[in-house]
């Protein structure tokens, strides 16, 4: 009778050890925090996209189109990011695109008209593609000098800081606090930060040079078939996070006839089980095995958006959120690391590579959810990123996971 409590200890002590091994490292946090700090502008905006919707009087496809203006940043950002991250080193690099990123992300919601709101999409697309190259490398950087394993719970950080600013972002619609107000004082408080953890940064080591001589950032190389294998899957999970980053409170609030307050939880649902599950990733991952993760975490996801359309309802709708930010949770960790262990392939050109791509997904798959919802309806632009992670899913079967 006492075999699955002793089973189960050393487990929960291993989760402690992780997280502790984590937030007792300065270095380790501080990393943590720029990724937190990149998805609480993130989050801040995302649950305003419905004010912006209809003070603009954008249809879905109209909405859709603007959106794609952030994907369109991160390609043209993309051929840049490994020589700017050589030239400045990581922690640099991690500096200035955290402050364009918090400049950038007060244009969207003064935007006069779609042009605007365009440019304002594009600039933060440009910053959140650098931003993504660098803090990644930069958690390599802090795994390889110091010996521990924090990729997962940077990971974490990241949905930490979208379920710390969609939440804010809920209770500031509540009271009738200006969009403009709240995300120009996120944004704020957001630079504070970024200087704060500068000298911090500072000190990690840049990986200036590989092993192999390869530069730091040396960004997109041609993905052979292991490397494809694990773009395409991290690009519908990727697609799952930006259906629910851009479209679970449009969803909420426009086809469920939900509340501004309860549509802003949609988000904020979506990011309390992956923030959870990704504290404890670097734990789980190495129990259940990558591969294993990758199946159960498709069929998930997939599962998730599926009962949100199937129960119509503002609850059942947040535990459908809810259960996909679970599937999708471990699936960048796992892949992002993966990605710098391609044979034939250079780290920091397997990573950039892989970041990008996985990128477009979570930029592009709102705007292609808002075409199809356009013709079809809303409830068939999620059916379709559902049908994505299940995809993923079956390829998660045969990838190789180095």
């Amino acid at each position: 009778m006492n075999t699955p409590a002793s089973l189960t200890k050393p487990h929960r002590n291993l989760f402690i050890q992780n997280l502790l091994t984590f937030f007792l490292n300065r270095q380790a946090l501080a990393v943590g925090l720029v990724f937190a700090s990149d998805s609480i502008l993130f989050g801040s905006w995302v649950a305003h996209i419905p004010y912006v919707k209809e003070k603009l009087h954008l249809s879905d496809a109209e909405l859709g189109l603007t959106l794609f203006a952030m994907p369109i940043g991160l390609l043209v950002m993309n051929p840049l990011t490994g020589w700017i991250i050589a030239k400045l080193g990581e922690a640099r690099a991690c500096f200035w695109s955290a402050v364009g990123l918090t400049l950038a992300v007060c244009i969207p919601l003064n935007a006069p008209n779609p042009a605007v709101l365009a440019i304002g999409l594009f600039l933060m697309g440009l910053n959140a593609a650098l931003i993504n190259v660098a803090m990644n490398t930069t958690a390599t950087n802090v795994e390889r000098e110091q010996g521990i394993v924090i990729m997962s719970s940077c990971h974490g950080m990241w949905s930490l800081g979208g379920l710390f600013g969609s939440g804010i972002a809920g209770a500031v619609i509540s009271f009738h606090v200006s969009p403009q107000i709240h995300v120009a004082i996120m944004a704020g408080l957001v630079l504070l930060l970024t200087f704060a953890l500068q000298p911090l940064l500072a000190q990690i080591p840049s990986s200036s040079r590989t092993e192999t001589g390869e530069k730091a950032g040396s960004s997109f190389v041609r993905p052979n078939l292991d490397l494809l294998l694990m773009i395409l899957i991290g690009l519908a999970l990727a697609m799952g996070e930006g259906a629910a980053f851009d479209w679970s409170a449009v969803y909420l609030r426009e086809t469920l006839g939900a509340s501004s307050q309860i549509a802003a939880l949609g988000f904020a649902s979506f990011s309390l089980t992956m923030t959870g599950f990704r504290f404890l990733g670097d734990a789980i991952i190495p129990r259940i095995g990558s591969k294993r993760w990758l199946q159960i975490g498709g069929v998930l996801a997939a599962a998730g958006l599926l009962f949100a359309i199937a129960f119509p309802y503002p609850a059942m709708a947040l535990i459908g959120f809810g259960l996909l930010g679970a599937g999708c949770s471990l699936g960048a960790p796992i892949l992002y690391a993966a990605s710098m262990r391609v044979p034939g392939i250079p780290p920091a050109a397997g990573l950039a590579t892989f970041a990008t791509f996985s990128f477009i997904g979570f930029l592009a798959g709102p705007p292609i959810i808002g075409f199809v919802s356009e013709a079809f309806g809303l409830y068939y632009g999620l059916g379709f990123v559902a049908i994505m992670l299940l995809i993923s899913a079956g390829l998660a079967r045969v990838v190789k996971l180095f």
